[in-house]
């Protein structure tokens, strides 16, 4: 949508929605079928698999029952920002709960819900996510969390 900003050099497949007020780093790769809605921001490298869902409202409901339409809600009363950090991986069918942080180079395995924030390098899993694991920064299992190497200047 007009209002969606994407970064360089993406690969963003079929039938994906970012919605106005979603923002996506450069080098991030979405595959077909992923809804990204306002307030989700996706950092440089991050891969979004096939039919990964996000959320951004804690409480739903449609803005056209009565009740609702009474409230006159503004945006700060509903919308939840959740944040994807450089490199970290969502597996096909996640479904993510708003407000949660996604922790640089973490993997988020195929299918789960993740209600809660993952640290990074730390792989997760299941409904809802818990901790199963750590990767490392070319998503590779390790036992431990990798010591972060710092981005070389290039020359």
């Amino acid at each position: 949508m007009a209002g969606a900003v994407v970064g360089a050099d993406c690969n963003i497949g079929d039938h994906v929605f970012i919605e106005a007020g979603a923002t996506v780093g450069s080098g991030v790769t979405i595959k077909n079928n992923a809804l990204i809605w306002k307030g989700v921001h996706i950092a440089d490298y991050a891969f979004i698999g096939p039919n990964v869902v996000f959320t951004n409202d804690r409480r739903p409901r449609s803005p056209r029952m009565p009740l609702m339409k009474e409230k006159e809600l503004s945006e700060s009363d509903w919308l939840v920002e959740t944040f994807v950090e450089e490199g970290a991986s969502i597996g096909a069918n996640a479904t993510i709960l708003p407000g949660v942080r996604l922790g640089k180079y973490c993997m988020v395995g195929a299918g789960s819900v993740l209600t809660k924030d993952v640290a990074p390098f730390t792989l997760v899993a299941g409904n809802p996510a818990v901790q199963v694991g750590f990767v490392d920064q070319a998503g590779m299992r390790v036992d431990k969390p990798p010591m972060e190497i710092p981005n070389l200047p290039s020359s």
